[in-house]
């Protein structure tokens, strides 16, 4: 082999070398991005403890330690938003852009080629070797990267969007759940009240101051209340397993032990415009679709940019083939040769009359284009530009939307929280009081023992709604939470519920 092949062939090996060394240096590495995550979900939820991936044996020791005793309904929020396991799959989105983003700022791979081409008498092979790049990369990698770090951008706000809906979901449960323990509580005090009913009846029958049509009527009761009971049973179990699905728990439902009671009232009032101007500045899903609309331009210039694809320059080398010579014998010619210097001597090189004087090594550059003849990616382009077209829509779409749910969230929770303070205030007493003189004029036979049930059955109703409506008028506050994009107390202007800053969950403090 020649020097000057040596060479070649070592420049080839060298740069190679060098390509593949700075494509290691690639790494993917999303810890700043969830970071992000958490950072637009504390400002959204209040809550700065966030499932990232390869935190899993941290997580469990954290939802063992909140579980402990008893569980608040931040509490409640935090383990979901660590352990829900669908959750958990949607941050893998983030990891998943992170390294879109690593492999957009990547060259493409160089093209190495060789081929080796004998002479059919024998002697030196023909040898073509080249090396290409496509040099496209130099106009197209900006485009990529901005394509990359938009959607990036994009799935950052989408998961944090996704984690606010599960805090809400979950401090909805949560309501649900001790509103359901409420209302099983008061169908119980119901079956105690209607037994009391039933021994008065029976009683006054005793004594000759009732008859059996009474005690029927008392028997009928309490067996309604028992019915009623065990439906609120059942209903209880399915808010808690309800709340323990989306806390991500296998564990039984009812081993965990709910701490927070119902709200009694809303601590401030709605101030309607003040929460129209926190959802369209804080809103995630507006911010997630107006993100959405620089992602698809950027397409659409990259597949303006992809109409040439490819344009490779490249290097390379010829060695020309030598023929053997012809018409001498090496193994006469050795033998005199050895003869003559006294030891094995290999046989000397004799020029050949009819050796080509054409050069040994071709060297040069080479230079290959894709023409776009019959391709020039109208299709791609079309789709990119359809794209731009259904992004800006959606936003409008979300925008728009906006404004209507803010004021329905505002005006359900307005009147579900007038409905529980009527029937607390005024409904409540009101069948309390008909039970009390009822009895008594029925106790004095001043009033039929049917004065006295429909009295009974007044409060019993009244005691069930009036739970259902604080229930209901409570699971309005995450309503509006997810509505406005913002915690509670910020909308309020009020400090956090908890007395405690929420601590984020990392691996490195855990480390």
């Amino acid at each position: 082999m020649n020097l000057a092949w040596k060479e070649t062939v070592s420049a080839l090996i060298g740069a190679t070398g060098l390509i593949a060394s700075g494509v290691g240096c690639a790494t993917v590495d999303a810890t700043a991005d969830y970071q992000r995550v958490r950072e637009h979900v504390a400002a959204a939820t209040g809550q700065s403890t966030l499932y990232k991936p390869a935190d899993d044996a941290l997580v469990a020791e954290r939802v063992a330690t909140l579980l402990a005793d008893g569980v608040t309904v931040d509490e409640a929020v935090q383990v979901a938003l660590l352990n829900n396991p669908r959750f958990q799959a949607s941050c893998m989105d983030v990891g998943l852009a992170r390294a879109d983003l690593v492999q957009s700022g990547l060259l493409t791979n160089p093209t190495v080629g060789m081929s080796m081409r004998m002479p059919s008498g024998g002697g030196l092979v023909n040898i073509e070797a080249s090396i290409a790049q496509n040099i496209a990369d130099l106009w197209q990698l900006p485009v990529r990267k901005q394509v990359a770090r938009q959607a990036l951008d994009q799935a950052i706000l989408t998961l944090a969007a996704q984690a606010s809906t599960l805090a809400a979901d979950a401090k909805r449960a949560y309501f649900t759940a001790v509103g359901a323990d409420r209302v099983l509580a008061i169908t119980q005090e119901n079956l105690d009240t209607a037994g009391h009913v039933l021994e008065l009846t029976i009683a006054r029958r005793d004594a000759g101051a009732g008859n059996e049509l009474d005690v029927n009527l008392s028997r009928s009761l309490v067996l309604e209340a028992e019915l009623t009971r065990t439906t609120a049973r059942l209903a209880a179990a399915n808010a808690h397993r309800n709340l323990a699905t989306l806390m991500g728990l296998t564990r039984r439902s009812d081993d965990v032990n709910l701490i927070d009671p119902l709200p009694d009232a809303l601590a401030s009032t709605l101030d309607d415009e003040h929460l129209l101007a926190f959802a369209r500045e804080h809103r995630l899903d507006v911010r997630s679709a107006e993100t959405a609309i620089t992602v698809a331009d950027a397409q659409l210039e990259q597949a303006w940019q992809n109409v040439f694809p490819n344009l490779t320059l490249g290097f390379e080398l010829e060695r020309n083939s030598r023929r053997r010579q012809r018409g001498r014998s090496l193994l006469a010619d050795t033998a005199r040769a050895s003869a003559a210097a006294g030891t094995l001597t290999g046989p000397g090189f004799q020029p050949q009359s009819n050796r080509s004087n054409s050069p040994i090594a071709i060297l040069g550059p080479s230079l290959s284009a894709t023409l776009p003849l019959f391709d020039q990616n109208q299709a791609q382009i079309a789709k990119a530009e359809i794209d731009v077209r259904r992004a800006r829509k959606t936003y409008e779409a979300v925008e728009r939307a906006v404004t209507q749910e803010v004021i329905g969230a505002i005006d359900q929770a307005r009147t579900a929280w007038q409905l529980a303070a009527l029937y607390r205030d005024r409904y409540l007493p009101l069948a309390e009081r008909s039970l009390e003189l009822s009895r008594e004029s029925y106790q004095a036979g001043e009033a039929p023992f049917l004065s006295v049930l429909e009295a009974q059955q007044f409060l019993l109703g009244a005691r069930r709604r009036h739970v259902e409506a604080v229930q209901a008028a409570a699971v309005t506050i995450p309503a509006i939470e997810r509505t406005v994009g913002r915690p509670w107390h910020e909308m309020l202007g009020e400090k956090p519920a908890t007395g405690e800053p929420t601590e984020p969950l990392s691996v490195d403090e855990g480390k």
